[in-house]
């Protein structure tokens, strides 16, 4: 594994397989999702990684974008918890 205070590059992307991809940039964005949301964090990182790589790599060098993200997926487990209740 790549330790996670080096940058992503693409050619380090390119080299791996789409499954390594997204467990590099899930690695990296597990800590970013932690801090707003340590309790929900494994729930939100594997939300988040059903997008396409290429707009994961602009959440994480954009920590505006990534609490956009934060804030959707929070509100589809509410939605989610809402039903479930009802």
């Amino acid at each position: 594994p790549v330790p996670a205070n080096e940058s992503l590059t693409p050619s380090a992307l390119a080299s791996a397989s789409p499954e390594m991809q997204k467990n590099m940039i899930g690695e990296r964005l597990y800590p970013l999702i932690h801090q707003s949301q340590p309790e929900l964090a494994g729930k939100i990182t594997g939300m988040l990684l059903e997008m396409d790589n290429s707009e994961l790599l602009h959440l994480l060098e954009s920590p505006d974008a990534l609490g956009a993200k934060i804030q959707e997926a929070l509100q589809v487990l509410d939605a989610h918890r809402a039903a479930q209740d009802s």
